[in-house]
């Protein structure tokens, strides 16, 4: 079950699974494929998996901010700036 992910991301890029996962096995934990570059690097390295810690903190950021949203009567924000208004041409001028 655990190499299913990987041989479906490998298949869809054109790769044989199979193969993928053999290579993966056979390598250093950090290491895995990348299916953009088509090479086999350290992904921690090269930003294809992140840290969970920022990703759960990030989540559970925004559900906070979520819920304070649900469970308040009004919300403060920022007043958008007025859009500027395109200048007319002067009367008896056509347009181009």
């Amino acid at each position: 079950a655990l190499q299913a992910p990987a041989s479906l991301i490998a298949n869809n890029a054109g790769v044989e699974g199979e193969v993928v996962i053999e290579k993966i096995k056979d390598s250093e934990w950090e290491m895995g494929y990348n299916a953009m570059t088509d090479k086999y690097e350290n992904l921690i390295e090269s930003g294809v998996i992140d840290p969970v810690k920022v990703t759960r903190c990030a989540l559970q950021n925004a559900a906070s901010v979520s819920g304070m949203v649900l469970t308040t009567q009004a919300i403060v924000v920022e007043k958008p700036k007025p859009k500027a208004k395109v200048a007319e041409p002067a009367k008896g001028q056509l347009s181009v």
